[in-house]
């Protein structure tokens, strides 16, 4: 929980600028599409803080957003992957991740983490023993080891599988928590849990060189020590709304707990997740398509069904604020239920 003399951030409302391009929700809960908008677009027109404000708070509203056939390069991407949380008043220490494993001749720069198959950390015996054979294994959302994790991801497939394959899910980590009953909502919003990424560090030394140990996107992102502790319950400052923030990669106990009472906490959270099917989004890639989204309020993971090896994607992680619980943040079916009266009114 954040100090009580800091004043947390109100929500910000979505203003309905983007509502002039076709776009439609993927599903109910989580997911929409644009099918004629282009992103440079929005870098490049005269309001573009006000649209690019307005696509953030759409991001976090609905978990995920996707966009066909984008003509954004890599330097763009990264101006997009800053502007996001900088127009949705994230921490002026924050900026754009560098992945601790990166190698630090990069040809695309740090900040752009390139996703290939049997390549960097797509190529780790210890990674994909942590994922087993089991695809539901693979549910994360990105970075949590950081002290200060991620606000918004930016990615793009250049090209996906030949033979198609390779689509990514996203979860609703909003409706993850509307799952659960009220008493054990309030339980676990007294808890924290700790995070690990400690195993990133055979991936760096599998690739020639160590642990990217210098500041990580934040001055607070640095060193070798790749764990950090965050509220296993997590408001998004953006929307005001609570959202479960555990995963079954990074989350390895809850802080206070015995090891017996820690793991069944965490097996049901991660089962909540996986099971759910209604709170899922599922993406097929065409060529240069582009997903944006929230990484305090979605998980995602990969879908490893495919055998060959010219997938590429480029993805660009903003960091955000640190993790805190606000107790007055509500859920998104309260938020959405009030909402729906002032409409009225």
């Amino acid at each position: 929980m954040p100090d009580a003399k800091v004043a947390l951030p109100k929500p910000i409302p979505y203003t309905g600028l983007l509502d002039k391009y076709d776009s439609f929700e993927v599903t109910p809960y989580i997911g929409s599409e644009f099918s004629d908008l282009q992103l440079t677009d929005l870098l490049e027109a005269d309001n573009a803080d006000e649209l690019i404000r307005d696509l953030a708070v759409l991001v976090s509203q609905r978990g995920v957003i996707f966009f066909r056939n984008q003509n954004i390069d890599d330097a763009k991407q990264r101006v997009l992957g800053s502007k996001l949380g900088e127009l949705t008043g994230k921490p002026q220490e924050s900026t754009l991740h560098v992945h601790p494993t990166e190698a630090p001749s990069s040809e695309t720069g740090e900040e752009i983490l390139v996703l290939q198959p049997n390549k960097g950390i797509n190529n780790n015996k210890e990674l994909l023993s942590q994922i087993s054979s089991r695809s539901s294994r693979g549910w994360h959302t990105d970075i949590t080891f950081e002290k200060v994790p991620s606000d918004y991801a930016v990615l793009k497939i250049l090209s996906p599988p030949t033979g198609g394959g390779g689509d990514t899910l996203w979860a609703s980590g909003y409706h993850a928590y509307e799952k659960l009953t009220p008493a054990y909502r309030a339980f676990l919003e007294t808890l924290t849990a700790h995070h690990s990424g400690e195993y990133f560090k055979t991936v760096a030394a599998a690739s020639g060189h160590g642990i990217v140990e210098r500041p990580r996107g934040h001055p607070l992102n640095q060193g070798d020590y790749l764990q950090a502790d965050h509220p296993l319950i997590r408001t998004n400052p953006v929307t005001g709304w609570k959202s479960v923030y555990v995963n079954p990669i990074f989350t390895k106990s809850i802080n206070g707990l015995s090891w017996d009472e820690s793991k069944s906490i965490l097996e049901f959270l991660n089962q909540n997740l996986v099971e759910n099917h209604d709170t899922h989004v599922r993406f097929r890639w065409n060529p240069n398509d582009v997903a944006i989204w929230d990484n305090r309020s979605t998980y995602h993971t990969a879908t490893n069904d495919y055998t060959a090896t010219n997938r590429e994607g480029h993805r660009v992680l903003s960091i955000g604020e640190i993790p805190y619980y606000d107790p007055n943040s509500v859920g998104i079916f309260e938020a959405l239920e009030e909402l729906q009266k002032l409409e009225i009114k």
